[in-house]
């Protein structure tokens, strides 16, 4: 019987709550939804509330350290509301391997598969990988994997081209597959996002 490598921490620890980041935030995120794996449809009765905001009024009387950080909440909210354009153009500012990592998320929604993979190897081995391979991990332990799937109980380090190339086959196939990369994709918004509150902090 083949035995998973250890991977450090429990998953378990972190629980997305929406309250912890402030009521814009909190009134942005009412919905919780499995990410989309494609493109998406824009929710406009969000784009007002997305357009009037900067970074001062979502940490609100906080006082902010990383400038670059707090911007890449504003390009996560805008593509959590499917508005990849308007994410884009705040995370290709955004010159950190976080910025990054959002910046490949929007390519990879964008079905620009070979683009994501560019951003994500500028994004490097980053700080949310171990856990989200361990989220990916229970996940996936859940359901019946099959061949593109199976890689998810086996590695041991999160491998994001990989991941790509899992969004590529199964997007729009209507399987299982691809409701459990949209709830791994799910997972992985809402870690990057935590990561980057708490630094711009």
């Amino acid at each position: 019987m083949k035995t998973h490598p250890k991977l450090t921490g429990n998953y378990d620890m972190f629980r997305f709550d929406s309250s912890r980041y402030g009521l814009t935030v909190q009134h942005l995120l009412v919905e919780d939804r499995p990410c989309d794996l494609g493109p998406g449809k824009p929710r406009r009765s969000q784009h007002e509330a997305l357009s009037q905001l900067d970074i001062d009024t979502l940490f609100a009387d906080q006082e902010i350290s990383d400038g670059d950080m707090a911007h890449c909440c504003l390009a996560a909210l805008w593509l959590n509301h499917d508005f990849l354009d308007e994410s884009h153009t705040i995370s290709q500012s955004v010159h950190s391997p976080t910025g990054s990592y959002w910046h490949g998320i929007m390519h990879r929604r964008e079905t620009d598969y070979s683009n994501a993979k560019y951003w994500f190897r500028r994004t490097g081995n980053h700080e949310i990988f171990p856990e989200l391979c361990l989220a990916a991990r229970e996940l996936a332990q859940t359901q019946t994997l099959d061949q593109e799937t199976h890689f998810l109980v086996d590695q041991a380090n999160w491998e994001a081209a990989d991941f790509v190339d899992l969004c590529q086959v199964v997007t729009s196939s209507n399987t299982d597959s691809e409701f459990l990369a949209q709830k791994i994709a799910h997972v992985e918004w809402q870690l990057l996002f935590n990561y980057c509150y708490q630094r711009a902090l």
